[in-house]
């Protein structure tokens, strides 16, 4: 940096009329070259390293969170699509309507439904269920209902074809699923879960244990451990779907649905034939519910995420920024001597802005470096731990170093116009 001597504010000339006496005078006017403003900032920050590295943790915290936020996101997103595709987008649903008369059709889907529906290419499994209607006094028991001690409380009954228990995408912790044979026969049989086992005392098949519905008893013979769809299953008994129908009579008001399990792709198809398989005569009973666009409910959850996190990631970001603002605002009044001292010695105020400026957009920059570097380093070690495949998007980690200098930037603008409107004479006074 160049330098020419200071005239004192006493005379207060203009601009201009101080540019024609140095003219006149042969006086150089003083310059801060690129390579004296980057060298100044460095030693202005490596004067107090400790408050530099504590001031650029905002922006690190900021950028990093910005960085892992996107990959986190990306990778989540991810996982949530090849999930949906694998279950949602494999699930169909024909609901029983009745058409225009339903009090007089309260069962519309024939005998035969599940043969039917399975026939259609692409079907892997299809059935038949609804919620058993108990009657007044009806509850699930482990024991004729002479008290009320050891009920299943809540518990509810399903009337399910055999077809529903393979399209939940059932895994038995013992026995086995019942079967058409079980249906056709109308054997009082039943297959509970874990939960309703443990809460009516059964905790093993060998013993051939009973469940009362009412005082009807039904032997259990599969104990389910989970299900991959309609989970309700879990909290129930499930009975054949005959069996109920010859003790209850159908559905009545609560119709009837059928849940279809398919291979992938083929959802929307088997959703647009459904009814036609069913009852040709009649497909106006019934309504199938197609599964939602996979690639829509992708965008919706990738747009909800990116929201939410980006605007955590810019809350660290204004936290950084405030915190290089104050660290510099402070450093302003801490160097008020050695600001009048350049003043004195010819530097004019657009340097002293300029010399803050690139000190707090150098912090800055390194703050975004290192962010993006642990952001990255998060976004793979989180995927290593849970077995995901990360995604990471190379433009935000690019972004991210330009993002901190920028940051810092703006976060400078007001300590270095303070700096700038220090007046010579009263910053050499302190």
């Amino acid at each position: 940096m160049s330098l020419a001597p200071a005239r004192t504010p006493a005379s207060s000339p203009t601009r201009a009329s101080r540019r024609r006496r140095s003219a006149d005078r042969g006086i150089r006017r003083s310059s801060l070259s690129l390579r004296d403003l980057v060298s100044e900032a460095v030693a202005g920050m490596l004067q107090r390293p400790a408050r530099s590295v504590l001031t650029v943790l905002g922006t690190v915290l900021g950028v990093g969170a910005f960085v892992a936020v996107l990959g986190l996101t990306g990778t989540a997103a991810a996982q949530i699509d090849t999930r949906f595709s694998e279950l949602a987008a494999t699930e169909v649903t024909v609901d029983d309507t009745g058409g225009e008369t339903p009090d007089a059709i309260p069962l519309a889907f024939p005998s035969d439904a599940d043969t039917r529906m399975e026939r259609l290419n692409g079907v892997l499994a299809a059935g038949v269920y609804w919620n058993v209607r108990l009657g007044p006094g009806q509850a699930v028991s482990s024991r004729p209902l002479e008290t009320t001690a050891d009920t299943g409380g809540d518990t509810t009954v399903v009337s399910a074809s055999p077809g529903v228990l393979h399209a939940a995408g059932s895994t038995l912790s013992q026995g086995r699923l019942f079967d058409s044979y079980h249906n056709a026969q109308r054997q009082r049989v039943a297959v509970i879960s874990t939960s309703v086992a443990a809460r009516l005392g059964i905790t093993t098949l060998r013993t051939e244990p009973a469940v009362f519905i009412g005082n009807t008893p039904f032997t259990v013979i599969g104990i389910l451990r989970s299900v991959d769809r309609k989970a309700d299953l879990l909290l129930s008994v499930v009975i054949p779907r005959a069996t109920a129908e010859w003790i209850w009579g159908p559905p009545g008001a609560d119709r009837a649905r059928m849940l279809v399990s398919t291979r992938l792709g083929a959802a929307p198809q088997i959703a647009h034939e459904a009814a036609l398989a069913l009852r040709p005569e009649h497909p106006e009973h019934f309504r199938a519910i197609a599964p939602p666009d996979p690639r829509a409910l992708r965008s919706a959850v990738d747009g909800d995420l990116n929201q939410l996190f980006l605007l955590l990631a810019a809350i660290c970001l204004v936290i950084g920024a405030v915190g290089i603002a104050n660290t510099t605002l402070v450093a302003v009044m801490e160097r008020t001597a050695e600001i009048g001292l350049r003043r004195a010695l010819g530097a004019g105020g657009g340097h002293i802005t300029l010399q803050f400026l690139a000190e707090s957009a150098i912090l800055g920059l390194l703050g975004g470096l290192v962010g993006a570097s642990l952001g990255t380093i998060t976004v793979v070690a989180v995927s290593v731990a849970r077995q995901w495949t990360p995604v990471i998007h190379l433009e935000a980690v690019a972004a991210a170093p330009l993002l901190g200098c920028v940051t810092g930037l703006i976060a400078g603008l007001y300590p270095a116009w303070r700096a700038s409107r220090i007046p010579p004479v009263e910053a050499l006074r302190r």
